[in-house]
């Protein structure tokens, strides 16, 4: 569902009342028409940051969040910067998700305000397609300053949440610079006319969008190409007027 041309025209008056030019514009498609429909301009922004968490606290959403996140460096174009405190990506399971081992330079610090930093550096280096940053905490100040990074360069920047107590994550849903607000949760992958184990399957949803909409979308997982999918059962399904 294309967005309407009075809400088109409120978007570009907002982006260029908030300084975004050309490059803010330009965009990374996820290639599904649902998806991209809820986003400004058709995509995911590049030369911005976006915010990714699992659904709940446990280590199953929580990488399913850090694939989502890997399907969307994957799809970027050179290198890619992942900082984190805990050296336990496993690079396999990455690669699934069409995130490639000669692509990622690993990133280790010691906590969160060592991976901000390293975070807005190879923002602001201009030679990296994407920059992913594990933090548990993210404030408005920090989240400000990297989004400004990414305009400068045009790189994609991903703050990917990670808690290792519930408590850590009390500030998830603060106000921060993304653009927009990613969630994502396991659910029952695809079902196989044979035995087997079919194509993993999340919800994503899309919490906030800055100049765009919120909205659930159940997906399956990336491939090796970093793309998600549409359930096959859906995808000859018609999309309702309101467009959920």
């Amino acid at each position: 569902m294309r967005p309407q041309p009075v809400f088109q025209s409120l978007r570009d008056q907002i982006e260029r009342i908030e300084g975004r030019g050309a490059r803010g514009r330009t965009v990374l498609p996820f290639g599904i028409a649902t998806l991209d429909s809820r986003l400004p301009g058709g995509g995911l922004t590049l030369g911005a940051l976006h915010e990714v968490a699992g659904g709940g606290n446990g280590a199953i959403d929580g990488a399913a969040a850090a694939l989502f996140s890997a399907g969307v460096a994957a799809r970027s174009r050179g290198k890619v910067l992942w900082c984190l405190t805990r050296a336990d990506l496993f690079a396999p399971a990455m690669a699934q998700a069409g995130l490639i081992p000669d692509r990622v330079i690993y990133v280790e610090a010691g906590d969160d305000k060592t991976v901000l930093a390293c975070m807005e550096e190879g923002l602001r280096h201009g030679g990296l397609g994407s920059v992913v940053g594990e933090v548990a905490r993210l404030s408005m100040t920090a989240s400000r300053r990297l989004q400004l990074a990414a305009e400068g360069t045009g790189a994609i920047g991903i703050a990917l949440r990670r808690w290792r107590r519930e408590v850590d994550a009390s500030d998830f849903g603060q106000p921060t610079a993304a653009m927009t607000r990613w969630r994502v949760s396991v659910l029952p992958s695809t079902v196989l006319p044979v035995p087997g184990m079919g194509r993993p399957r999340w919800l994503v949803e899309l919490i906030r969008a800055r100049a765009g909409e919120s909205a659930d979308f159940e997906l399956e997982a990336c491939d090796d190409t970093g793309r998600l999918g549409l359930p096959p059962e859906l995808v000859d399904r018609s999309v309702p007027a309101d467009g959920s």
